[in-house]
């Protein structure tokens, strides 16, 4: 069993003691720092719509400070990749939240059950589809895929009232292909159908036209008989490749 995060008086979640994480997050404030770039910062945030501050480091250039970040670093256990995770959450420029997430999809086998909250936390603060998606996918699929008894989890989030929680429970399989639990897969799509926000329609057609990659004319019966109920945005992303 792996570590479960619990809560402060302030709603954050603890930190656990690491000292990995303290040399990771010594080193990675102080390379990404001094690669900053204000201009391109500026650049990066209006094009995110104002969501955070950004240091203005292009992805190539940041997963390779990355690599220095992390070279001769040992592998994480889970209470490692959990400070590793809030401390970044607790940073303001987002790129230090980008290094969370790959952190975390490249060590998600060696987290537990325990560490769902985690993400949950993770997907409901400062949430934008930038991260969200990336620990939708990779992170908390992975997690339900190794584990599925957190399907029951996943029931509970695409009922949430909050809509990257709702988001998340619709992308999580969009790995799983052949091990897709289609039930639950047309059953969320059914259930947020009506939703008015973009990221949701958006969503919905994502993970069927994800899906239909795996069985296609599964995802254009189940559009047939639920056109009336989906938007025209989900319906025209499901059948993006496959037809009507």
């Amino acid at each position: 069993m792996g570590v479960t995060a619990s809560g402060t008086s302030d709603g954050q979640l603890e930190l656990p003691r690491s000292a990995l994480a303290d040399t990771v997050l010594e080193r990675l404030t102080a390379t990404y720092a001094a690669a900053a770039d204000p201009r391109r910062a500026g650049e990066m945030r209006a094009y995110m719509k104002d969501i955070a501050p950004f240091l203005g480091l292009t992805t190539p250039d940041r997963r390779a400070l990355s690599r220095t970040v992390l070279d001769g670093t040992p592998r994480p256990d889970e209470a490692d990749c959990t400070a590793v995770a809030l401390r970044c959450w607790r940073l303001p420029e987002r790129e230090y939240q980008y290094f969370a997430v790959d952190y975390l999809r490249r060590h998600v086998r060696r987290l537990s059950s325990g560490f769902l909250p985690v993400t949950r936390h993770l997907v409901s603060t400062v949430p934008w589809w930038d991260t969200v998606d990336a620990l939708a996918a990779h992170v908390v699929g992975g997690l339900v895929a190794a584990d599925p008894k957190l399907k029951s989890d996943m029931d509970g989030w695409i009922e949430d009232d909050d809509l990257w929680v709702a988001r998340t429970a619709l992308l999580h399989q969009l790995r799983h292909k052949d091990a897709t639990d289609t039930e639950r897969l047309f059953g969320y799509c059914v259930r947020q159908s009506g939703h008015p926000d973009f990221f949701i329609r958006k969503a919905i057609g994502w993970c069927l036209r994800e899906y239909a990659k795996t069985d296609p004319q599964a995802v254009r019966d189940f559009v047939a008989g639920e056109r009336d109920r989906l938007s025209p945005l989900s319906v025209r992303e499901a059948l993006k490749n496959v037809g009507p």
